[in-house]
């Protein structure tokens, strides 16, 4: 089995993938350590691992999963992908960008994408049916776009996440509404104007939604897939086999 470790703003996430390409995360920590990996390691026999990171360096993740004998690709702008980039600046392309685009070229093949991940940021990224990333924009998540606002102004409150069954009211009729319900709304606007205009332009657009903050968009999103919680983790597992397979490649 292969150990994916993907360590993100907040937290360390670690799944293991099967020789069939089946996912199952199995850790989530603040931090990568000794006592989240070596059972996997020893349970599982691990001898290959990828990680990629949001932070500018994972010298200590590396050196531990060596320890453990794991040999350890670091997904970094010069690793070789699956997947054509034809974003100008591939060394400030974020990692996690990466992996989910090519998790979308794996569980969507030869289909226009859009990958939108809600988490600290929120990311909406274009990849196309001949399995090329096409770019994509990145703006402030929704739980940050609550507390930019109660940060950066004198007297506005903490709106509180929400997460409505039926389609939410434009207008708040107290303050503590009008943010809930804008901030809510802004990011469902932002999400759907992307999605129309690419699918003007891009025929059979799969709109796919990951990330940690996904769950309260789930029933206000249409015609969005939410299933794939995953997403990142089936990019990272066909990167390490194809370097694995092209370093066997290498060695006939």
């Amino acid at each position: 089995m292969n150990l994916l470790v993907d360590i993100g703003n907040t937290r360390a996430k670690v799944a293991l993938a099967d020789e069939k390409g089946c996912v199952e995360q199995v850790a989530l920590a603040e931090k990568l350590s000794r006592e989240v990996v070596a059972p996997l390691v020893a349970e599982h026999a691990i001898r290959h691992a990828i990680l990629s990171t949001t932070r500018r360096t994972a010298d200590e993740e590396v050196a531990l999963l060596t320890a453990l004998g794991v040999e350890v690709l670091q997904l970094d702008a010069s690793t070789p992908l699956p997947i054509g980039i034809a974003y100008r600046t591939p060394e400030t392309l974020g990692r996690d960008r990466v992996a989910a685009a090519v998790g979308a070229m794996v569980r969507y093949p030869k289909r226009n994408c859009l990958v939108v991940d809600l988490g600290t940021a929120l990311t909406l990224d274009l990849v196309t049916a001949d399995g090329v990333f096409r770019g994509g924009v990145i703006s402030l998540g929704y739980s940050n776009r609550l507390r930019a606002l109660n940060e950066y102004t004198a007297t506005l409150p903490l709106g509180g996440v929400i997460s409505p069954e039926g389609k939410l009211p434009l207008q708040g009729l107290t303050t503590l509404e009008a943010i809930e319900r804008g901030v809510f709304n802004s990011v469902c606007f932002e999400i759907e104007s992307y999605q129309r205009r690419l699918e003007a332009e891009f025929a059979d657009l799969c709109v796919i939604v990951t990330g940690g903050e996904a769950k309260y968009f789930e029933k206000q999103i249409k015609n969005a897939i939410f299933a794939e919680p995953n997403l990142v983790f089936y990019g990272l597992n066909r990167i390490l086999e194809y370097n694995l397979a092209q370093n066997a490649t290498a060695k006939k």
